[in-house]
């Protein structure tokens, strides 16, 4: 009894220890580790770059600034932009809105602000963003453009002309032909107004007029979207450009050949054309020899002769002006001006200046000055009023940017002096009612004197070299 009873206490403690057979074996939890963020060479990060709390941060705030950019709230939109920006700049290595709206931002407070301190450092943040862009993406002749393009019409009063005007160049040598769209107008009319005033050599002027012409061809043809914009540069950038035949020895015998000779090719009778051809190839310098020259001198001389004047400044101007030497053809025709005590005639070659100065120098001031010499010396005389009228309505390009505002005002002057040419000498109504009916559908509309607070009969003082107090009119 008693070993049966040690035999069950043995089973009984055999059945409640621990079982030994299967060892108890812990799971390892894998540590997690932080993404390691990468080393860079540059400070352009990219949302990669970032550690999984900050790229968080990052994306957020892109999308943030996004939704306030789209509603125009840049007071908000500045807040999320520059975390976005500093943490970063690059956003997912594709995209460049980023710097864009940084831009927009930047210029709305400038826009906004009233202290040039606070101004000065928006155009210098604005710039930091252009740079970065460069940094980030590359593409540096079309950030030099967009500085330049920024600098020449918001930020004029916190750059000056020589930095803005080295931008464009670098703009016009990074790219060619293949100029970016924006630069080409404003870059025109600051390469003219340089070179009339003197600041910028003949040499250099002839080279980047070259490439803004090879420009102006090659982007309509080669253009893949916002195609329209082209026809706002045509309407402005070849009236600067062809301004500059004006100016003696500027423009070569390859430019005027391809330019006038078809003239003549689709006029071989009309002796106006013939003459003025003749006169623009010799202004390019071409030779006698040449095919274009020959072809257009014989022409010229089976179809066209005019007995040449008696000895004199008469003759001596004609032969002149003939030859493509127009400065000299205006001495010598004032010289015979001066001489003669005709009114008649004073007032024939007073106004055959003005018509120099109008087609051939492009000086529109001094041919208004001898139009209204001209009209002096013959009473009730409608046709200087006529050259005036058209020397105004030809000033879109040179009073504005060939569309908009200031570029459509000047019709109003210049209808003014088709009506006064016709009320004065009906001969020239007929001539005088085509140009009005031509440019009263250019000029502004309701809408565009109404948000200038502006009424229909206000009177109103056009300015550029016009210089003249008109009517306010609508084409509607």
């Amino acid at each position: 009894m008693k070993n049966w009873s040690l035999f069950l206490l043995c089973l009984i403690f055999i059945a409640c220890g621990p079982k030994t057979t299967e060892p108890i074996v812990k799971k390892e939890t894998k540590p997690v580790i932080e993404k390691p963020v990468k080393e860079r060479t540059t400070s352009c990060i990219t949302f990669d770059d970032l550690n999984a709390s900050d790229r968080d941060i990052a994306e957020t705030a892109y999308v943030l600034f996004k939704d306030f950019i789209k509603t125009n709230d840049f007071i908000n939109a500045k807040k999320h932009w520059e975390i976005a920006y500093k943490l970063a700049p690059a956003s997912n290595g594709r995209v460049k809105y980023q710097f864009d709206d940084g831009v927009r931002i930047y210029t709305d407070l400038f826009n906004k602000s009233t202290d040039d301190v606070l101004k000065q450092k928006y155009v210098d943040t604005v710039m930091m963003i252009y740079d970065k862009r460069v940094e980030c993406f590359g593409d540096q002749a079309y950030i030099d453009g967009r500085k330049a393009f920024d600098y020449y019409y918001t930020f004029s009063a916190f750059g000056n002309e020589e930095t803005t005007y080295e931008l464009f160049k670098k703009a016009i040598d990074g790219k060619g032909e293949k100029a970016d769209y924006f630069i080409i107008n404003p870059f025109t009319k600051l390469l003219n107004d340089r070179f009339l005033e003197g600041k910028t050599p003949l040499a250099e002027a002839q080279k980047y007029t070259k490439i803004l012409w090879s420009a102006l061809d090659y982007g309509p043809k080669n253009c893949k979207r916002n195609c329209s914009v082209w026809d706002v540069i045509n309407n402005y950038s070849p009236t600067i450009l062809e301004s500059l035949e004006g100016a003696d020895n500027f423009y070569d015998c390859e430019y005027y050949t391809n330019k006038y000779y078809s003239l003549f090719e689709e006029n071989p009778e009309d002796c106006e054309v013939i003459n003025k051809v003749y006169s623009r190839l010799l202004r390019g310098g071409c030779a006698p020899t040449n095919s274009q020259v020959t072809n257009v001198k014989a022409a010229k001389d089976t179809k066209c002769y005019t007995p040449p004047p008696q000895e004199g400044p008469l003759k001596l101007a004609y032969r002149a002006y003939s030859e493509g030497k127009y400065k000299d053809a205006v001495n010598h025709f004032e010289e015979f001006v001066k001489s003669t005590d005709d009114p008649e005639k004073k007032a024939k070659y007073n106004l055959l200046i003005a018509k120099i100065y109008y087609g051939d120098l492009k000086n529109f001031s001094k041919s208004r000055k001898y139009a209204l010499a001209a009209a002096e010396y013959k009473s009730n005389w409608g046709e200087p009023y006529i050259l005036i009228g058209k020397l105004y309505a030809s000033s879109g390009p040179l009073c504005g940017p060939g569309t908009g505002w200031d570029s459509q005002i000047v019709t109003w002057p210049a209808i003014d002096k088709f009506k006064y040419a016709k009320k004065i000498d009906p001969s020239v109504a007929t001539e005088a009612n085509k140009w009005i009916s031509t440019y009263q559908k250019y000029m502004p509309k309701k809408e565009d004197i109404f948000i200038r607070r502006i009424k229909v009969g206000d009177t109103f003082k056009v300015g550029c070299w016009i210089q003249e107090t008109t009517k306010v009119r609508t084409a509607d």
